[in-house]
Formats: C-alpha cells, sequence, structure tokens
C-alpha cells in the first residue's frame, strides 16, 4: 500500500491563510504600517528561529523511515499487533524525549512504515500525557513526588484508550467505505 500524496495547499492552509490576511488588515486598520512591519518582524525573527526545529524533526522522521523496518514495526505497532501494540506506543511514547518537533514526525514516520493509526494516537497521547522529560524537568521540582505520581496514575488509561478507540473507529470506516 503507497502513502497518499498530499498537496502542499489543502483546506486547512486555505483557512490559515484566511485566517493570517484577516488578521495582518486588523493590524494594519488598527495600528497602521509601522505596527504591521513589527508584527510582521517579530513573526519572521520567531519562524526563523522554529525553523531549524521543524527541519531537524523532518529529518529525525525520514531517518526513522529508512533506519528501522518495515516489517519490524508492522509487528510490532501494526493493526495486526493486537493490544499488545498500542501498549509498546504508549511505552514508547511516555519514554521518547523531544518536543512536538521531534514527536510528530515520528508518528508520521511510524504511519508511513506500518504503525496504524491507533498506535499513532496511542504514541502521541502517551508523549503528551505521560512523558518523563516534562515530568522530571517542570512538574516535579514545581509540585513534587506526589502530584507526578497521582498525575501519571491518572492518566495512564487515556494513550491505551485513545489507541484502541482510534483502532476501532478507524476499522469501522474502513468497513463502511469498502462496504457501502
Amino acid at each position: 500500500m503507497s502513502a497518499r500524496r498530499r498537496s502542499a495547499f489543502d483546506w486547512s492552509t486555505a483557512v490559515i491563510a484566511a485566517l493570517v490576511l484577516a488578521a495582518a488588515a486588523k493590524v494594519w486598520l488598527q495600528g497602521g504600517s509601522a505596527r504591521m512591519l513589527e508584527v510582521l518582524s517579530a513573526d519572521l525573527g520567531l519562524f526563523a528561529d522554529i525553523l531549524p526545529k521543524v527541519f531537524a524533526g523532518c529529518l529525525i522522521g525520514a531517518f526513522v523511515t529508512q533506519l528501522l523496518p518495515r516489517e519490524m514495526v508492522a509487528r510490532w505497532v501494526g493493526a495486526e499487533s493486537g493490544f499488545a501494540g498500542i501498549l509498546v506506543a504508549t511505552m514508547a511514547g511516555a519514554i521518547l524525549p523531544g518536543g512536538p518537533f521531534t514527536i510528530y514526525p515520528v508518528a508520521g514516520a511510524f504511519l508511513a512504515i506500518g504503525a496504524d493509526a491507533g498506535a499513532a494516537i496511542a504514541f502521541i497521547t502517551s508523549w503528551t500525557l505521560l512523558g518523563y522529560n516534562r515530568a522530571l524537568v517542570w512538574e516535579m521540582p514545581f509540585f513534587g513526588y506526589d502530584f507526578v505520581f497521582w498525575r501519571v496514575l491518572v492518566a495512564l488509561p487515556f494513550p491505551v484508550l485513545a489507541g484502541v478507540l482510534a483502532r476501532l473507529a478507524v476499522r469501522a470506516i474502513s468497513a463502511r467505505l469498502i462496504d457501502p
């Protein structure tokens, strides 16, 4: 099964472009061209700061697709991996450090080389809710060990639940598309 080719400009890009133009017009009308140039300059600085991180994250995702054997990924976190695949993806998301510039390209790479949507969603949800990096660096110093323990304990089932529900939804939608 080959990956679907995506257009660089789709409906979500059109919506974002329309919102940008509307916001730019509002800034121009309220603050004039000087304010407009100030905002544009600050945004270009932010873009220059973020661009290398996005580039590195995309490279990581591309390297993952080349380094991990497709058969292994399909066996461990593919559609036929069962409940164990969701658990593996949840564990991987919890232990993988990095920010969204790393996690989302890696999740996309996993999808490209054989992981299913349920595993990718469990991976991202686990990184969001259970990521050890954030707990060690931010939560423990500010809130203490008890808080982190209870937050993780309460959040623990959610990545698994999200992965299972996503897997069921994809199967239901696929069945509906095959047998209308």
